[in-house]
């Protein structure tokens, strides 16, 4: 007899013997007759033994999370349950066998379960049978097949890449491992496929793409793992419009063959410059409005004194208004939100509420021209709230992202039945670093300059831009990619740019780079990321959920307790020794 899926059978089936497995998710006694609901991965099905059975006895023994094998007759349900896909029919037991028994619980296994994410994670093989981890991991099933089916429409292969790689330090920390055969040298494990896979553009395979494992050594956060996946992928003889165009449309069949969403395209564009400018963040959240405004030019004159000296100093005025909501902001909660902005570094927070008349931290300080010129330039109305940063861009920029978002939370001005989308491009080629008091490469030192700035790359490094793009959805950057460098003059600009000497090139990139000589296409790709775009799909904002094994933020597993020591022996046979 042929094992059947718990949740496929229905009323259709009524008088049809069966056969079942699963695991008996809650057992009930009532008035001499059991019911036990049965679970498998589709769903749950009650199952009805009666004490003339002959199976009564056995079946009364078990218990939650016992692993069951039972057949018997479909039958209609006199009470039925319309909560459950099977809640029409039940099974009357014929035959009972108990394949497996289980210890107590360490927590209950039911989607209201109160149990610490601790102790579920250090039972993940249990939290696992959660339906609402099954459906996650369904999800992320269906986003992987919707993507195969897509590139291999598209004329794409799928080829591995190493994952025991050369240490290019030029992004994140590596993970390093150490080689047994060849003392005192190492191997990392890769932070992207990023050379493998131009090295497949020069080798002519043209269209590339891989679910890709990644590990990069960083401080964890709610969506960050040590280990990650990449939907990764890369085209010869192609320009940026090209990617962002396939890539859009490899998204919209993602959102349509897993949850049925239509999303417009074009997607739209926004340039890194502006985003930063209307939304402090590279990756802005455009389920809602409330984009910073600037205010600089209102307190020209200013007789502020700390305002005055932001202006001297070439600092910046910037503000959130904050529609009808001055009568739900006490001091104490501004307070609050000063003491927040601070975590940016944001020197304070002045605000004003617009009531009868101006009010608020600086309202005494204000001019009658300036009051008029703030209420006409933001447009503001009864009840409105302005909140207003002023110091250097950088920080009045980031610190302003950071409390509209926190604003659109708790004023519930998200939408979170909306999925936005839009790309971000042209982001600056490099970043100053002040540790290091040299330019860095913003994305990766391959990544191509806009063509009108590659005069500009050693002479003025601030002010060049790339050929760059991210996928934004939801104030989440979804992936990221770029056109990449195939002229070897153009790359060893940007190598000098970057301060990058010639050995330490050839120690570095030397393979990759005599690689370039070799008649390397124009070519370009991007990544997208699965556990994000799985965690987005999936409604949920704890990157954890959407990963069957994941790490804590301390990038340990409670599970399995990695990491762990290891013997002397082993440490002996890498020709390692540990410092006390």
């Amino acid at each position: 007899m042929k094992k059947i899926e718990n949740a496929t059978l229905s009323k259709k089936n009524v008088g049809e013997v069966v056969e079942l497995y699963g695991w008996v998710a809650k057992k009930r006694n009532l008035g001499g007759l059991l019911f036990i609901d049965l679970r498998d991965r589709s769903g749950i099905i009650q199952l009805v033994i009666r004490p003339e059975d002959e199976c009564y006895k056995i079946a009364e023994t078990v218990r939650n999370e016992y692993v069951l094998k039972v057949t018997g007759k479909v039958l209609e349900r006199e009470s039925k349950n319309d909560k459950l896909a099977t809640g029409e029919i039940e099974v009357q037991v014929n035959t009972f066998t108990i394949l497996n028994t289980s210890l107590e619980l360490p927590f209950e296994i039911s989607e209201d379960t109160t149990a610490l994410e601790d102790t579920r994670l250090k039972y993940r093989y249990l939290d696992l049978r959660r339906t609402r981890l099954q459906e996650i991991m369904k999800l992320r099933h269906k986003i992987t097949i919707a993507t195969r089916n897509f590139l291999d429409s598209e004329g794409f292969l799928e080829i591995e890449t190493p994952i025991l790689c050369k240490s290019t330090p030029e992004g994140a920390r590596d993970y390093l491992v150490p080689s047994r055969v060849n003392d005192g040298k190492f191997y990392a494990l890769p932070q992207s496929p990023q050379i493998f896979k131009q090295l497949l553009m020069v080798g002519g395979m043209e269209k590339y793409f891989q679910i890709a494992k990644c590990f990069r050594d960083e401080d964890l956060r709610a969506d960050r793992q040590p280990e990650f996946t990449q939907i990764d992928l890369e085209m010869s003889f192609i320009e940026e419009n090209d990617v962002m165009d396939l890539g859009e449309r490899l998204v919209a069949s993602i959102f349509r063959s897993v949850k049925g969403i239509e999303i417009p395209l074009p997607l739209r564009r926004m340039k890194y410059v502006d985003a930063i400018d209307l939304y402090g963040s590279d990756k802005p959240d455009l389920r809602f409005g409330m984009p910073i405004e600037e205010i600089s030019s209102i307190f020209a004159n200013t007789e502020i004194s700390f305002l005055k000296s932001v202006l001297e100093e070439k600092g910046i005025i910037n503000g959130l208004v904050a529609k009808n909501c001055a009568n739900e902001y006490s001091r104490k909660e501004i307070d609050k939100l000063t003491e927040y902005v601070k975590t940016y570094r944001a020197g304070g927070l002045a605000y004003l509420k617009l009531e009868e008349e101006m009010t608020g931290s600086i309202a005494k300080l204000l001019s009658e021209e300036e009051k008029e010129q703030l209420i006409s330039t933001l447009k503001l109305e009864k009840n409105d709230m302005v909140f207003i940063i002023s110091g250097k861009k950088e920080v009045v920029k980031t610190s302003l992202g950071a409390l509209r978002l926190k604003l659109g939370r708790d004023l519930n001005l998200i939408d979170k039945s909306k999925y936005e989308l839009l790309w971000v491009v042209d982001f600056p080629s490099f970043e100053y670093s002040e540790e290091e008091k040299r330019y860095v490469a913003c994305h990766h030192p391959f990544t191509s300059p806009k063509d009108e700035d590659v005069e500009k790359l050693i002479s003025d490094p601030g002010n060049c831009y790339s050929k760059a793009y991210d996928i934004v959805i939801n104030g989440y950057e979804a992936g990221g990619g770029s056109i990449r460098i195939h002229n070897q003059d153009v790359q060893n600009t940007m190598f000098e740019a970057l301060g990058l000497q010639e050995e330490e090139i050839e120690e570095k990139f030397g393979f990759f780079v005599n690689a370039l000589k070799y008649g390397t296409p124009p070519h370009g790709g991007i990544a997208f990321g699965l556990d994000r775009l799985t965690m987005l799909l999936a409604e949920t904002e704890n990157i954890r959920d959407v990963i069957a094994f994941p790490k804590t933020a301390s990038a340990s597993c409670l599970m399995s307790e990695a990491p762990n020591q290891v013997s002397e022996k082993q440490l002996e046979e890498l020709h390692i020794s540990l410092r006390k």
